[in-house]
């Protein structure tokens, strides 16, 4: 059983429509318009600390749930925040869930692995393993699982198939009420189906994705499932990605995240993380100082939350320390 076999089905998780506020003081430091810069915040989405897989799990977890579910599987990193709200998803609604994680015991400290035992799930750790390695083991939990008698549903990899892709085509609409003159946004791109759902309700022209290392076809990924949600083809060469922010990889803290993160909390006292939004951020300054947004246009942020996965990083929290003003 997947979660796509019935897309039209969902559960209601989070709480919308998420806000969308203005940052001035940071689009005045970036060089932009007191009113050009926005944010929205689905990192208030409500379940489980929030972040943009609240949106695509509505959907995922509907189609799960219609088909008699009893668990939910999925896969991930240990500082993964789709792997974090399945687990809180699972909680709210009465499921069982198996987290399948790259890694061995002991080899995290993520603030996202300790909410997952928070919510109950379980996890398997399948080694230092690569993708293809991590769906297997998924598949083979998937398997036991039924043998045992459970209904087991495989989520998705960062909840992005067609189906979960579907919530982020809703938030676009959402965003067009909100800011019927908007010209971009910017959005983290992990998995593929937040800029894919963007896309499908704002057009090619209006979404700015940044590769965040998660996948190795970023522009592959997006297109294959916008074009199953427009139903009409979209070329991976229509889409504006940026590579530019990955770094040493998926993980690693560079210095323009950590500088975009840090302006974004001492100019507008809102928190990204390290791997998602900070990159995305780090995207947007890039984006501004090369004049690809310009003063007098509004250009929204998409914040996907990830605060979590923040205090497990090691790297950035010792910076963040270093940085800390002492006393007099």
């Amino acid at each position: 059983m997947t979660s796509e076999s019935h897309p039209t089905e969902r559960v209601l998780l989070g709480t919308w429509p998420t806000p969308l506020e203005p940052m001035p003081r940071l689009g005045r430091a970036l060089g932009l318009g007191a009113d050009d810069l926005w944010i929205k915040r689905d990192d208030l989405a409500g379940l489980g600390g929030g972040g943009n897989k609240v949106r695509k799990l509505e959907w995922t977890c509907g189609a799960a749930r219609a088909e008699g579910a009893t668990v939910l599987v999925t896969t991930g990193a240990p500082q993964s925040n789709h792997a974090r709200l399945t687990a809180a998803a699972g909680a709210r609604l009465g499921l069982d869930v198996v987290l399948v994680l790259a890694g061995t015991p002991g080899s995290s400290s993520s603030g996202n692995l300790a909410l997952d035992g928070l919510f109950g799930a379980t996890v398997v750790w399948a080694g230092d393993v690569g993708d293809r390695e991590l769906s297997a083991a998924a598949q083979d939990v998937v398997g036991r699982l039924r043998l045992e008698g459970a209904v087991p549903a495989l989520i998705p990899f960062g909840g992005s198939n067609v189906s979960g892709a579907r919530g982020y085509e809703e938030c676009g609409r959402e965003l067009l009420v909100q800011a019927p003159d908007l010209s971009a946004v910017v959005v983290a791109v992990g998995s593929g189906g937040t800029m894919a759902g963007l896309v499908a309700s704002l057009g090619e022209t209006r979404v700015i994705g940044v590769h965040c290392g998660a996948v190795t076809d970023p522009g592959g990924t997006v297109a294959k499932l916008a074009t199953g949600l427009l139903g009409r083809d979209c070329p991976a060469d229509s889409l504006r990605i940026r590579l530019d922010q990955v770094g040493e990889g998926y993980g690693s803290l560079t210095r323009a995240a950590l500088a975009a993160l840090t302006m974004t909390a001492r100019t507008e006292g809102i928190v990204l993380d390290p791997v998602y939004t900070g990159r995305a951020m780090a995207g947007l300054v890039a984006a501004v100082e090369e004049g690809v947004i310009v003063p007098g246009r509004r250009t929204v942020f998409l914040h996907s939350g990830g605060m979590a996965g923040l205090f497990g990083h090691q790297a950035t929290i010792a910076s963040l320390e270093a940085a800390l003003t002492p006393s007099a």
